[in-house]
């Protein structure tokens, strides 16, 4: 199984508060938050981590470099690129993700490692039993435009909205773990010009792949300077 982590995002709101460092490498109880997301994947048995960073922020890639060279093991595979959105980043990378399933998520998802743990194991039943994706999710909403999932009892999903139905427990956690035939949807996407991971969500049911939901207890993400110490305090709690 492979991973993969999107970091190509300028951070510009991050910098219009003050914040100088790529966000890449903000630290979170001292641990750069793409060091701490490579070292959970390693330990969730990746066979590759697939990272792609902003040309324009070149410490970013520096950085991973370092890391790279230092734990040879994790089989890290880089690519460098500025583009438009998270759905251009992947589009950028999936070549490298083909062929098997994978986990991809941002670089600043923010969860507690053992709801990860169990995401993935969940993840590994769940292809055995033939669903195509088990996408993470939580009840904690603290989002500026959070994307509902509508799923029934069983947790089977059903759509991703834009606007709150009464029926809705739970939005995005943004953390897809994927069978490799999701990549078909991403193609298809990209050919008619759209840009936003929730078009390519809701292209996963339009094009009928199984998917279900699987809650974590919370997931953060680190969108304004205000948003780092919350991080770290969930973090230091956990």
């Amino acid at each position: 199984m492979k991973f993969a982590i999107i970091a190509a995002g300028e951070g510009s709101r991050l910098a219009e508060e003050g914040i100088s460092a790529p966000k890449p490498l903000i630290p979170l109880c001292g641990t750069a938050m793409i060091e701490r997301l490579v070292r959970i994947f390693a330990a969730n048995d990746a066979e590759e981590i697939v990272i792609i960073v902003n040309r324009l922020r070149p410490e970013t890639e520096s950085f991973v470099r370092r890391l790279a060279d230092e734990y040879p093991e994790w089989n890290l595979r880089i690519e460098v690129e500025t583009t438009p959105s998270s759905m251009h980043s992947f589009a950028r990378i999936a070549p490298l993700l083909d062929g098997a399933p994978f986990c991809l998520t941002t670089v600043d998802t923010i969860f507690r490692e053992e709801d990860f743990r169990r995401y993935i194991a969940a993840f590994r039943s769940a292809l055995e039993a033939g669903l195509d994706g088990l996408m993470a999710v939580t009840d904690f909403i603290d989002d500026e435009s959070p994307l509902y999932i509508g799923t029934d009892e069983a947790l089977n999903i059903d759509g991703f909205y834009d606007t709150r139905e009464p029926r809705f427990r739970f939005i995005s956690g943004g953390i897809y773990a994927l069978a490799p035939r999701a990549l078909d949807t991403l193609r298809r996407c990209m050919a008619e010009g759209q840009s936003r991971m929730r078009n390519f969500q809701r292209g996963l049911i339009a094009d009928g792949l199984k998917l279900k939901a699987h809650p974590f207890s919370k997931i953060l993400d680190v969108d304004h300077a205000a948003d780092i110490p919350k991080a770290e305090a969930f973090l230091r709690d956990c």
